[in-house]
């Protein structure tokens, strides 16, 4: 085993994707790993964050029920450390669930920290109980599998302590809830974020240096989750940059210079730092092969369609690519299954990354795929746009928080280039959308199928009923 077919370093979502799908074709894999399986997104994010969001919702939803509906719900308390162990169960059982799927599969583990020492050789260094002397060589007969992730970026002066000044790794293990919030950035992470600490009771302040909040989705979507998270009492701020900050007995002092060019002193008992993610490579040794990484510290494929790297044979998945790859959990998915059906001598097609959906899961929450507005323009399409209010359709009524859904497609008819949503549930209604962007499908091929009555994915149906002329309650 230490002359496997294929060695994967990094255990997070794209790297034990990329070694379940390996051994699934019958290829041997070893698996080099030196914190947790599952990666970030299995303890640090996705998986804990979304858990906390849950409890999240139903607290608003107490207060829905008291003020909405008549029904006099009140919230008690909140059991910090109840929370906390239901969430870290949910992670539990999701990480020995990867570990025997890995087991079952027969890809060897090993713990323990890998550096590349040729273009097809590696060395661990980790517990002597998976490497006899404490460290082990390994030469991967047909390749090897970048997959070492991502952490957060901080900024100059700011250092995490875990208390007063958090990143999103560490933010859902600070001790208890804070009765205010700093959130410095207003990425899909920042919002996440600044919703539930609005949820859990915190006052909580939103900052961000663009001129708008989740700045890489359509304007539309900016416009109606900025009005959403301020209906919810969150101060949010766009266009606004941090001066400096300083650490209190008790919190963070931070000046701001507002949109206005004002100068504002903000105070929190916490400050949340979500500026973005910077590629792992540290300690990869990448020289020891013929690589290295690009200005950004991204390991740039010269095959996209492959994900291999400018050495043969030396493949990259995950928060290691730059950009067109999304830096999400479910695109790693797919780039490990591209590069071990490639390792594997299978016809794969590339990761279209266009039609991968993108979501953000806050209260208003958005979903997206494909193009926006702006940005289909840009590329020079001749464009039709509708757009849905949720409040248009009897279930957006029910539910009564707005959002809406919008369609950006080819002039005269032509396939659909984008779906953009804002509302309650939309993390589970783009699926479909996925659908029709990766299909290349027209809004009359939509329009032909029939959405279920009364339902908030109806208004996805109304929306390209109309742009097919068959408009019903939207004329």
């Amino acid at each position: 085993m230490n002359t496997p077919d294929v060695i994967v370093i990094g255990g997070g979502t794209g790297g034990y994707s990329a070694a379940l799908r390996a051994a699934a074709l019958g290829l041997t894999v070893v698996l080099a790993e030196r914190d947790k399986i599952g990666g970030t997104c299995l303890h640090r994010g996705c998986i804990p964050s979304k858990a906390m969001l849950h409890a999240a919702e139903l607290v608003d939803g107490i207060a829905e029920a008291r003020e909405r509906w008549g029904v006099k719900a009140t919230l008690d308390d909140i059991d910090w450390s109840a929370l906390v162990a239901t969430r870290d169960g949910i992670v539990t059982r999701n990480h020995r669930g990867v570990e025997a799927h890995l087991a079952h599969a027969r890809v060897r583990v090993v713990r323990g920290s890998a550096r590349l020492t040729g273009p097809r050789s590696v060395r661990v260094e980790g517990a002597p109980d998976d490497l006899p002397g404490g460290a082990g060589d390994f030469t991967a007969r047909r390749g090897i599998i970048l997959a070492t992730g991502s952490r957060p970026r901080t900024l100059p002066g700011l250092v995490p302590d875990g208390r007063r000044v958090v990143t999103s790794d560490d933010a859902l293990f600070a001790p208890g809830l804070p009765r205010s919030v700093l959130v410095l950035g207003g990425g899909a992470i920042g919002v996440e974020y600044a919703s539930f600490h609005r949820s859990m009771g915190a006052e909580v302040t939103l900052v961000e240096a663009a001129d708008r909040i989740v700045p890489l989705e359509d304007i539309d979507v900016s416009r109606h989750l900025t009005r959403g998270l301020k209906k919810r009492g969150i101060d949010v701020r766009a266009g606004a940059r941090l001066l400096d900050a300083e650490l209190l007995e008790a919190g963070v002092r931070a000046r701001v210079r507002t949109v206005r060019g004002e100068i504002r002193t903000l105070e929190a008992e916490r400050l949340l730092v979500a500026v973005g993610r910077a590629p792992v490579t540290d300690g990869l040794n990448l020289a020891a092969s013929g690589l290295a990484t690009d200005e950004r510290g991204f390991v740039l494929p010269a095959d996209w369609d492959r994900l291999e790297t400018a050495v043969p044979g030396i493949h990259v998945v995950g928060d290691l690519l730059p950009p067109p790859s999304l830096g999400l959990a479910h695109a790693s998915f797919a780039e490990g299954l591209l590069v071990a059906e490639t390792l594997a001598g299978l016809p794969s097609a590339p990761v279209d990354y266009a039609a991968v959906p993108r979501v953000t899961y806050s209260s208003p929450g958005t979903a997206s795929v494909g193009l926006g507005e702006a940005e289909a323009r840009a590329r020079g399409h001749e464009v039709d746009v509708n757009t849905m209010p949720l409040t248009a359709v009897a279930k957006g009524m029910v539910h009564g928080r707005g959002g809406m859904v919008k369609v950006v497609a080819e002039g005269g008819g032509g396939q659909v280039l984008g779906v953009h949503m804002v509302g309650p549930h939309v993390s589970e209604m783009i699926a479909e959308s996925q659908l029709i962007v990766g299909w290349d499908a027209q809004p009359s091929d939509v329009a032909r199928h029939i959405h279920a009555h009364p339902t908030l994915s109806e208004a996805v149906g109304e929306a390209f009923l109309t742009l097919a002329g068959r408009g019903l309650h939207q004329q």
